[in-house]
């Protein structure tokens, strides 16, 4: 029986990270869009939810490539459309989030920004563009941004990935959440 969790992350342009997490053995659903969480965070910032098999990739492994993939020591002034984030679905996941992030400090010179922050709500991105990368991988956005991104998990994180650019890991969109607490 598979273990399978779910878990959104945010950092940059939703369509690197969709394809960051798309490339990913375990990961068994990606879907690009924007995520809302509560307080200060409630407005709507690019994001991928996904589902993945903890008996394939952990946690850790995830937040470690969430962090490695994107500018999660930077805070920049264009944070609030790309909250640098991780959003968890429950308190023992929020709880592993906030430990593994802090533990990770130690692979970065600066540091992390990246906050640990509940999901509320989901909005998918336009057909258009979900499996971005996929369907694009010769646009210049793709060769400048998403695959400097792609060769830092294939170098740093092989054992995880799948082959790039393999079809057979484009997935279904996940159910649309409006709110998920």
């Amino acid at each position: 029986m598979t273990d399978i969790q779910e878990i959104g992350f945010g950092g940059g342009c939703h369509w690197c990270t969709e394809a960051v997490f798309q490339n990913l053995k375990g990961v068994r659903h990606v879907q690009q869009g924007w995520i809302a969480s509560i307080g200060k965070n409630e407005a709507y910032s690019e994001a991928v939810w996904l589902h993945f098999d903890r008996d394939q990739i952990d946690l850790k492994t995830l937040i470690e490539i969430h962090l490695h993939t994107h500018k999660s020591t930077s805070n920049h002034s264009m944070r609030k459309k790309y909250r640098s984030a991780v959003y968890t679905f429950s308190e023992v996941q929020k709880k592993m989030a906030e430990r593994l992030v802090k533990n990770l400090q130690t692979d970065f010179d600066k540091p992390i920004i990246t906050q640990v922050l509940p999901f509320q709500a989901f909005k998918p991105s336009e057909e258009s563009v979900q499996n971005y990368y996929v369907k694009n991988p010769e646009k210049p956005f793709c060769t400048s941004f998403i695959e400097p991104k792609l060769k830092i998990v294939l170098t740093k994180f092989s054992q995880y990935t799948r082959a790039i650019k393999e079809k057979s890991f484009i997935t279904k969109p996940l159910v649309d959440k409006k709110s998920k607490m």
